[in-house]
């Protein structure tokens, strides 16, 4: 009845690249890959990670934490592997720590900085007075007088 339900979950769920003869038979460690692997950018697809993507670097790295979960790493070693070995651009949420710090800072920082300029510029800007138009002369207002009157 377990195995008819877990079966069932199998099928309610999206389906994923994931290859038969990748499935570990403990259900335990195949969730903990399962999760693993959401949270793993597959190298080659950009934005997808190693559990959706069919490219053959994702089937790769879905056997790597396989078999780093079968020889017994926690959740955590096996992340800090796949880091050391492909750099934090393989975690689809890099941490916001060291140099990623300065990315995740940048773009605000950025955005304050040019609101800040412009109302500095702003607030300095003098209005521009209009210049007076040039008194009518005699002669142009003898004209204007002649136009309006007819």
């Amino acid at each position: 009845m377990r195995r008819l339900l877990l079966l069932l979950a199998l099928l309610a769920t999206p389906v994923f690249a994931v290859q038969p003869d990748e499935i570990l038979d403990d259900p335990a460690l195949e969730a903990r890959a399962r999760d693993l692997s959401q949270g793993l950018r597959c190298l080659v697809c950009r934005n997808e990670n190693i559990d959706e993507s069919n490219a053959g670097l994702a089937r790769d790295l879905r056997l790597l934490v396989r078999e780093r979960l079968v020889a017994g790493d926690s959740d955590a070693e096996v992340i800090a592997y796949l880091v050391d070995r492909y750099g934090e651009y393989v975690l689809l949420q890099p941490t916001a720590s060291g140099e990623n710090l300065i990315l995740w800072i940048a773009g605000p920082a950025m955005l304050v900085i040019a609101l800040g300029t412009a109302a500095v510029y702003l607030r300095r800007r003098k209005p521009v007075a209009e210049a007076a138009p040039d008194p009518l002369s005699e002669a142009e207002k003898k004209r204007l007088k002649e136009i309006l009157d007819k």
